[in-house]
């Protein structure tokens, strides 16, 4: 045999193992199980991999013990009591006798002192396959054995019974390994526990039984109480009061792989028509037996041998099928007779629609198709079991296609969704339906379901932000075959507005006898409902509001309500039909001016003085606020121009240097510190 067969069959082997083995770059570790009793504390424990626990049983371990906590106190310093230092298995000579009343002493004696452990007989290249594994055999077989009995555990060295024990205590367990570090590192290991944690065995969970021809399928969960029990007691019953046990050993199943499964599968032979009753009981790693689980019984029964199968349809009519199978002649004496079933799917539930057909039949017609129709022959067992045939498919011509829906409504809520309903057609074949939507009503739909939709409602999403305002459905029906409706009518539906109208903008203003005329464009969006002007004065804080335009047809105002002398602001803002407001025009600040006249100068007189060549001009004015005066001369005919300009207080002026012969002309106003003026006062001084 080559070499290339060899490390093959050698890596096989090693790699179906129970593992045991860990990391090479760790070192090996001891491992610790504890199982609290009532009154004592039971132990185990085990270097992992194969070279330190042959080591390990050479050298022994030093099994020591830590009081944590007493009456639920942590101590401040734990309480150290050495319990061996020399934990080794027991001399070759004892097992002797132990090896002649156990099977389990016997296996581990071989792990322990054996000089070959060769689990396969045969020589040649099995002797050497046998060798190259051996180590590996004796660590696993070894820990089998202790697994199974705890009294060869403490035998070899692996187990303890600590009795000295409190109910108010928590101990820490700790295990090292008495190999010399020179020779093997190795990890101490511990287990924290004490009496308080005592909790009694529990029931394996989820027994079942499955009763078949000739034999029954047991099975049960073990993966959930795989730290409870290693094996299990399987017992059995044919009165229901006298259980025994099936085997000698504990059934225990090694999974050949490195997945776990959570199920333990057990099958039993049995005779077909009797009674039989099954439980399991749990074996700990300490060799406890747990209660038993629940119950199963039942009775196996001969299954039918013979199976019919489907042969030939024959289509009469859109609703009638002839169908024809195939059942061997010898078989309908252990029938009862055939049933027909039917389902709308191949995998869907098959529903009988014939029953009660004779065993000698071969064919039978059934009058009531569908669009869609998947047939079984079932064989009727006299022992009450069922032989199916294969599904066949049955669709007669359809080219008649579903009414058109009606009812179609819905609507848009404020994130978009949109919820469509519409009353359910009737056909039997109806596969579904088609949903079409659109943006513009005028535009081609485009179909927004890749498959027809099998309800009478659907929800739909759409962006409430886009410029469209609406949005525009229409649904269609289809069958089985594919025939479709037509469409229905378009649904419009109003999407919730969400975007605000443009602003409108101020294009001009103009001031006139004391009122501001405004001048705008108007928002450019269609829902508009309105345009508001809003005033605010220099000196208040809220903008008032002073016109509204509801038709969207004026683009001027005039604001006559203002005061001379006032700065004002003026914003623009449109509103649309769902209350949504667009953001303020940038505001138009303006001035009033003061344009209204103060009462004129009184008793303005003129004086001439022929000997010193003047005219002497007088006046009286009492207004508050006057600035100044402002004097106008006109001579003859021309027109008058600005002569003096004479300060508040004066109520006299002198005028000389005069032509003789000469008409004077002479006008006044009082000049205010605010820019307005008084109403002119004229006379006329002949020279």
């Amino acid at each position: 045999m080559n070499k290339k067969l060899i490390i093959a069959i050698l890596m096989l082997l090693f790699g179906s193992k129970i593992s045991f083995a860990q990391s090479e770059e760790q070192p090996p570790e001891v491992r610790v199980i504890a199982r609290v009793q009532e009154d004592r504390i039971l132990l185990r424990w085990t270097l992992n991999t194969p070279v330190s626990w042959r080591k390990g049983n050479r050298y022994g371990y030093t099994l020591e013990r830590y009081t944590v906590s007493r009456d639920r106190k942590t101590l401040a310093t734990p309480e150290k009591l050495i319990i061996g230092q020399n934990f080794i298995p027991a001399p070759m000579m004892e097992w002797e006798s132990i090896a002649e009343t156990s099977d389990n002493g016997a296996i581990m004696a071989q792990a322990l002192y054996g000089e070959s452990f060769v689990v396969e007989g045969g020589g040649g290249f099995a002797s050497i396959i046998n060798k190259a594994e051996e180590q590996q055999q004796r660590f696993a077989f070894g820990l089998y054995a202790a697994d199974q009995d705890f009294e060869i555990a403490k035998k070899a060295g692996l187990g303890y019974v600590d009795t000295n024990v409190k109910s108010n205590e928590k101990y820490l367990y700790k295990v090292i390994s008495n190999i010399p570090e020179t020779e093997l590192a190795t990890k101490e290991g511990g287990v924290f526990t004490g009496i308080i944690d005592y909790e009694p065995l529990p029931e394996p969970v989820d027994f079942v039984g499955i009763f078949q021809d000739g034999a029954t399928l047991l099975s049960w969960d073990s993966k959930l109480l795989k730290n409870t029990y290693n094996s299990y007691i399987i017992e059995r019953s044919e009165d229901g009061s006298t259980f025994k046990k099936l085997g000698d050993l504990p059934y225990t199943a090694i999974n050949r792989d490195e997945k776990e499964t959570a199920r333990t599968v057990y099958v039993d032979s049995i005779v077909n028509n009797k009674n039989y009753l099954y439980r399991i009981k749990g074996v700990s790693s300490f060799g406890e037996i747990g209660p038993a689980s629940t119950v199963v019984k039942g009775e196996g029964k001969e299954v039918l041998k013979y199976v019919p199968h489907l042969k030939t349809k024959h289509i009469k009519s859109e609703d009638e099928v002839e169908l024809t199978w195939t059942f061997p002649e010898e078989g309908n004496n252990a029938i009862t007779g055939f049933t027909l079933k039917r389902s709308d799917t191949d995998r869907g539930a098959y529903i009988p629609v014939i029953t009660n057909i004779q065993p000698t039949a071969r064919k039978i017609s059934y009058d009531k198709l569908r669009a869609s129709n998947y047939f079984k022959i079932t064989a009727n067992g006299k022992n009450n079991d069922q032989r199916d045939s294969f599904s066949m498919l049955v669709q007669p011509i359809d080219s008649i296609p579903p009414e058109k829906p009606v009812g179609l409504e819905g609507k848009v809520d404020s994130t978009g969704m949109v919820t469509l309903k519409w009353t359910a057609n009737k056909e039997e074949d109806l596969l579904g339906y088609r949903i079409y939507r659109g943006n513009l009503k005028g535009e081609e739909f485009s179909q927004v379901t890749t498959s027809p939709h099998t309800t009478n409602k659907y929800v739909d999403t759409v962006n409430v932000k886009s410029l469209n305002s609406k949005v525009y459905y229409q649904i269609m029906a289809v069958d089985k075959r594919y025939n479709m409706s037509d469409f229905t009518e378009v649904l419009e539906l109003v999407k919730p507005d969400l975007i605000p109208p443009t602003s409108p903008v101020f294009k001009s203003y103009k001031i006139l006898n004391g009122s501001v005329t405004l001048e705008w464009a108007n928002s450019s969006s269609e829902d508009v409902e309105g345009h508001y002007i809003y005033r605010k004065a220099k000196d208040e804080n809220n903008w008032q509001l002073i016109y509204t335009d509801t038709k969207n047809k004026k683009t001027t105002f005039a604001d006559s309500k203002v005061e001379e002398g006032k700065y004002y602001s003026y914003t623009i803002l449109a509103r649309d039909i769902s209350g949504l407001e667009s953001q303020p025009s940038p505001p138009v600040s303006v001035l009033i001016p003061k344009t209204t006249l103060k009462p004129a100068v009184k008793g303005f007189y003129g004086n001439v003085n022929t000997y010193d060549k003047t005219i002497l001009l007088s006046w009286r004015y009492k207004e508050k606020e006057v600035s100044g005066f402002e004097l106008f001369r006109a001579i003859d005919d021309q027109p008058s121009s600005l002569y003096r300009v004479l300060p508040a207080g004066t109520n006299r002026f002198t005028d000389a240097g005069l032509t003789i012969n000469s008409s004077y002309k002479y006008i006044i106003r009082a000049v205010f510190y605010d820019g307005t003026y008084s109403k002119y006062s004229t006379i006329t001084v002949e020279y």
